[in-house]
Formats: structure tokens, C-alpha cells, sequence
């Protein structure tokens, strides 16, 4: 099996910046994606980033575009998401996840077979 564990959010204030860190262990797979989804209260999982493990291809959300950069270390076996300019809209736990169908696009959330707990994120206004 596989273990994604997130770290890195917290209380900042709007403007502020947090880089999230996503550590996976476990199995490894030779071709796979890694991504980040966010889930505010009162509203639905939505998809954030992504990056593939071999290639650096990445894809981006309309909302976290030009604010936000994913990024890995493969050695480390982490993924990485550095959030800037942040408002208080991008409140929300943000989850990882791992997906070995890299030929679906990156947003499928059903695509990712494995997921983390979760880092909270708060920005206030």
C-alpha cells in the first residue's frame, strides 16, 4: 500500500504564503501523478494542482494559478504545493494524492487511489 502524509498548513494572513509537503511511502509504481485537492466547509473536494512523478508535467486550477507552484523531490518521495498570495477563499483542509492513471487528466479526482489525511490551511481577512 501506499502512505501520504501532508504537513505545512496553518494560520496565515491574507497575502500570506504556507508550502505544503506531502510525504509518500510505501509502494512505488514507475509511472504515476501526484496531486493536490482542497475542501472547504460546506463545499465539495476540488482539485488544485498536480504533477506527474517522471516529467514534471503539472496542471493547475483556474483559482490557484499564478498563486501556487507544485513542485518534487524524488528522492524524498514528497510533493510539494507553495501557495502565495493567499486569500481567505482558499481556506479549506487540503488533501494529497496519488494516481497511477496519468492518461486521465489530472483533475479526475477518482483517478487518485490514494489519499492523505489532510493539512488545515486558514487564512484570515
Amino acid at each position: 500500500q501506499v502512505q501520504l502524509v501532508e504537513s505545512g498548513g496553518g494560520l496565515v494572513q491574507a497575502g500570506g504564503s504556507l508550502r505544503l509537503s506531502c510525504a509518500a511511502s510505501g509502494r512505488t509504481f514507475s509511472t504515476y501523478r501526484m496531486g493536490w485537492f482542497r475542501q472547504a466547509p460546506g463545499k465539495e473536494r476540488e482539485f488544485v494542482a498536480a504533477i506527474r512523478w517522471s516529467g514534471d508535467t503539472t496542471q493547475y486550477s483556474d483559482s490557484m494559478k499564478g498563486r501556487s507552484t507544485i513542485s518534487k523531490d524524488n528522492a524524498k518521495n514528497t510533493v510539494y504545493l507553495q501557495m502565495n498570495s493567499l486569500k481567505p477563499e482558499d481556506t479549506a483542509v487540503y488533501y494529497c494524492a496519488l494516481s497511477r492513471h496519468t492518461f486521465l487528466i489530472a483533475s479526475y479526482e477518482r483517478a487518485y487511489e490514494w489519499w492523505g489525511q489532510g493539512t488545515q490551511v486558514t487564512v484570515s481577512s
